[in-house]
């Protein structure tokens, strides 16, 4: 198994008792709830990057991001351009009010009502192990038509 090829982060805002996703409007991704996120630019470090990418997606600034977990993405060797490694935040303080961008769409969910059928296939065996205080890493694997295959999640320790 090959390394991923490029990192990219991945935010999710978050209340008491609301998770802020966004809807995809172009690119990789399009038509999925996701966190907001992308690739840093040359020389950007990886937390810089998710700043920078909330700022333009939906003109929000993080105040504080905690890194909560580190996903593996992997396709198979036809497909390795879209392996990749993402770092995903939490971020529970931000400046700005969450706004519809070009590129991205964000809405507020109930915690308890997230909408895993209208996302990535994956996110249902992780994203509810994050928000209930649980620290990840783990390796997922997409076949050729980047259909979901399986993932092995390791616990770490719980987030404080």
């Amino acid at each position: 198994m090959s390394e991923p090829i490029r990192k990219v982060s991945i935010v999710f805002l978050l209340t008491n008792q609301n998770i802020l996703l966004a809807m995809k409007k172009r690119g990789f991704g399009q038509g999925h709830w996701n966190g907001v996120g992308g690739k840093p630019n040359p020389g950007e470090s990886i937390e810089d990057t998710a700043i920078r990418e909330c700022q333009e997606e939906i003109e929000v600034t993080p105040l504080k991001l905690k890194e909560v977990a580190i996903l593996n993405f992997f396709s198979p060797p036809e497909k390795s351009q879209n392996n990749q490694q993402a770092h995903v935040y939490i971020c529970k303080q931000w400046e700005g009010k969450p706004t519809e961008t070009e590129e991205m769409k964000p809405k507020w969910f109930p915690i308890n009502k997230v909408p895993y059928e209208e996302m990535w296939p994956d996110d249902i065996y992780w994203l509810p192990q994050l928000l209930k205080g649980q620290k990840l890493v783990a390796d997922i694997f997409f076949d050729i038509s980047d259909n979901y295959i399986k993932h092995d999640i390791k616990k770490l320790t719980a987030i404080k």
